[in-house]
């Protein structure tokens, strides 16, 4: 009888330890999980290839500027719609082990819904890290000494760029790139297209991006661009803009 009980008791005992062994596991995984989920919403930037990227910000951060509802339907719809037909333009073929980068390099070799929605899916993501909750100080350090010298002042700067948005006709984006001599420079593309591919007017290596298709202002604005492109200074995030500077112009420099 003493023998049964002291099985009985050793077999509970290794039940228990099990159970214990097991929940904590799970916990362990569901920890983990949690934390890479948690670093991939916080952190838009990823080394995963063709990635639809969290929003670096909650829907409503960049409110009153640009509200939430908007944001909603620009990232999970246009945004992600852009994306998924990019992968399902690529399926199949080469590109899809390509980096991005040399797609754009080359994209005038490329079926135009590789133009297309590859500049939809890179460019929104460049938008989307270019701004940040109470964003608009005046850029500093060198970015700012590159401007003034480009530019003569930021208030020009700032003028030449808010023109190139509102002049864009129809849909499009305006942009401040670094060229291959590592001066700064404005332009404004259609469409999806971007200073990096090989077909755009003036290339070069994007800094800062503003959209101006009627969907990333419209609900707010309606048709008043102008009202958007004044609102869009104060998100932008200089520190960004700053680092992309600084990573660009190292690169011309080698």
């Amino acid at each position: 009888m003493k023998k049964m009980k002291f099985a009985l008791t050793v077999i509970v005992l290794v039940f228990l330890v099990l159970q214990y062994s097991f929940i904590a596991q799970a916990q362990n995984i569901s920890k983990n999980q949690t934390n890479k989920n948690t670093k991939k919403e916080n952190n838009m930037k990823t080394t995963d290839k063709f990635e639809f990227q969290a929003l670096p910000y909650a829907y409503d951060a960049l409110e009153p500027f640009i509200d939430k509802l908007t944001l909603e339907i620009h990232y999970g719809k246009h945004h992600k719609a852009y994306y998924e037909n990019f992968l399902a333009a690529i399926k199949g073929t080469e590109m899809e082990s390509m980096d991005i980068m040399y797609i754009f390099r080359n994209i005038s070799k490329y079926p135009v819904a590789v133009r297309n929605n590859g500049g939809g899916y890179y460019n929104h993501t460049f938008y989307w890290e270019g701004m940040k909750a109470s964003g608009g100080d005046l850029p500093t350090g060198k970015l700012s000494d590159a401007i003034t010298k480009s530019f003569t002042s930021f208030d020009e700067f700032k003028k030449q760029f808010s023109d190139a948005g509102k002049t864009r006709f129809g849909s499009g984006w305006a942009w401040l790139s670094l060229d291959d001599k590592g001066k700064l420079f404005i332009s404004s593309t259609p469409n999806q297209d971007n200073p990096l591919m090989d077909l755009t007017e003036k290339k070069g290596t994007p800094l800062l991006v503003m959209d101006v298709w009627e969907h990333a202002y419209y609900l707010k604005y309606q048709n008043k661009r102008p009202d958007y492109i004044e609102a869009f200074w104060n998100v932008v995030n200089w520190e960004e803009v700053a680092q992309r500077y600084e990573k660009a112009l190292s690169q011309v420099s080698k």
